[in-house]
């Protein structure tokens, strides 16, 4: 793809990013999200934080696949909206669902594995979008590479409170889980099949 292409490729990604958000609003603002809001809300930017995450885990794959650059200049800026949509559905949640009552959260996040795992993949994805600059990628160096493989912790923790707090159609939450199970194999494959093979012998099946 030419460098012009790009400058348009990339603010196209960031708009089509953004729709989920600006349609969000507009249901908001025209009092489209039904009897609940609030869990609606959650469900949406919830749902978003999933897509865009396992969207970014597999701009490497389409990379190692077609031999197109473009999927890595843009998989920064779906990681940093995976942390913009994630950040709603927890403020979502702290604000309109528990209103700061930090007894209460505290529990929560003690009696419901779900609120557990959501939690504290929140959490782990914080470091990753603070070290997102060219400037901590530079300074953290190899360490930089080491912390961002924590994303695919992330990615677990994130299907696994989908997929527990779904009660009864789980059809889409093991969609996400096939998703994500297929990443993670193709990740495997790749790296054991790129490995170098040992001089004087064959690599081992």
């Amino acid at each position: 793809m030419s460098i012009f292409n790009m400058r348009a490729f990339k603010p196209l990604v960031f708009l089509l990013c953004l729709l989920p958000f600006i349609l969000l609003l507009v249901d908001l603002i025209n009092d489209d999200l039904g009897a609940n809001p609030v869990e609606k809300i959650s469900h949406r930017t919830g749902d978003w934080t999933l897509r865009l995450l396992l969207l970014t885990l597999s701009m490497t794959p389409l990379r190692q696949l077609t031999g197109w650059k473009a999927p890595l200049r843009i998989r920064r800026m779906l990681g940093l909206f995976t942390f913009f949509y994630a950040t709603l559905h927890f403020l979502t949640y702290l604000v309109f669902d528990q209103f700061f009552d930090w007894q209460e959260i505290y529990r929560d996040i003690l009696k419901r594995p779900y609120i557990t795992l959501g939690f504290s993949a929140y959490v782990l994805l914080v470091p990753l979008a603070a070290t997102s600059t060219n400037g901590m990628i530079k300074r953290l160096g190899r360490r930089w590479r080491q912390l961002h493989q924590m994303v695919y912790v992330v990615a677990t923790l994130g299907v696994l409170h989908y997929l527990w707090l779904v009660k009864k159609d789980l059809r889409e939450p093991l969609v996400y889980a096939v998703l994500w199970l297929l990443l993670l194999l193709w990740r495997v494959w790749y790296k054991r099949s790129a490995a170098p093979v040992p001089a004087g012998g064959s690599q081992k099946e």
